[in-house]
């Protein structure tokens, strides 16, 4: 279902994509209008291989099949980067172009400083700047997608001729009652807390992005680390909460060799080292810089709560994730 939902909207930013690029048929090169239509292609071939395959353990055919597994996933990789790279593109061409004169962007474009992209080629029209807002916007949809399909292929590249034991691996059917217990509530609190964080995300950037007044920038960074703050704290109570659960439910912890455990817990720990260094930095930022005013403390306490969010966080899960159903 993840995968169905940034599949949706990357082939959105394709066709973005492809209608921004055919403004500039006479501008750029073929290649780059053809790219997105064969990106949609592979998209819509992938989704629907991995949501017919995904649960298979294949025994025929081993060496090609892993072969044909590791090229896809090695293509995902390559999309990935290449998405990274645009995005990065993207950004840096509109810092640039918002912080000099067009005088000067228009040298520093012809003295090389510009990768094969369309951003100096003149985009005027209302539908131009439509596709070229839209596709941008919905770079994170694709860059999402490339790595959701790549955690799903290394998985089955792992189960290729794999026998599973199925004395070992209880299946638990969760009964879903909506209106008892606490189900109704943690979902309430739940959508609650994500269309509070949107709208202080959207909140935050118009008043960053459009106020010059650094007063009411102030205000919108004060709002934005307190809800931040608020939330993360939140956070580590129910996780600590949780890890203290486990400790008075008793159950068996399951050891066995399962690879989509292996690989979950690789990965939330390899995107929680992004995140450590993210705050370790700003922490030594912070107390290295003058003067120390309340933004600086709040976002002291925000880098501070951030480690400590992702600490109990990952040991809940993983914890979770080695144990057995009931």
């Amino acid at each position: 279902g993840g995968l169905i939902l940034f599949a949706i909207f990357s082939l959105v930013m394709d066709v973005f994509k492809i209608g921004y690029y055919s403004s500039f048929y006479s501008c750029l090169s073929a290649i780059k209008i053809i790219y997105p239509i064969v990106q949609a292609i592979f998209v819509v071939v992938q989704t629907y291989f991995l949501w017919i395959s995904a649960k298979d353990c294949i025994h025929v055919h081993l060496n090609v099949t892993r072969c044909g597994l590791m090229l896809t996933l090695t293509t995902n990789l390559a999309v990935w980067m290449s998405a990274v790279t645009d995005e990065s593109v993207h950004k840096a061409h509109s810092k640039l172009k918002k912080n000099m004169t067009d005088e000067l962007y228009r040298w520093f474009l012809r003295a090389g400083i510009r990768s094969s992209s369309a951003e100096d080629c003149n985009c005027n029209s209302q539908i131009c700047q439509v596709f070229k807002n839209g596709y941008f916007w919905l770079y994170p949809f694709n860059i999402e997608y490339s790595l959701f399909a790549s955690a799903m292929v290394y998985v089955m590249w792992k189960n290729v001729g794999r026998f599973i034991d199925h004395h070992s691996h209880h299946i638990q059917r969760l009964k879903f009652r909506l209106f008892r217990r606490t189900f109704f509530v943690g979902i309430m609190l739940g959508l609650v807390t994500l269309v509070s964080g949107l709208g202080v995300l959207i909140l935050y950037e118009v008043q960053v992005n459009s106020s010059t007044e650094s007063s009411k920038k102030g205000q919108a960074l004060t709002m934005y680390y307190i809800f931040n703050i608020a939330c993360l704290g939140l956070m580590s109570l129910v996780c600590i909460g949780g890890s203290v659960i486990y400790r008075f439910d008793k159950r068996d912890m399951d050891r066995h060799k399962n690879p989509t455990r292996t690989l979950d817990v690789a990965l939330l720990m390899g995107a929680a080292l992004g995140q450590y260094a993210i705050s370790y930095y700003s922490i030594v930022a912070i107390v290295a810089s003058t003067p120390r005013d309340a933004i600086s403390a709040l976002n002291l306490t925000y880098a501070l709560l951030m480690i400590a969010q992702h600490t109990f966080q990952n040991i809940f899960i993983i914890e979770g994730l080695h144990r057995q159903p009931p």
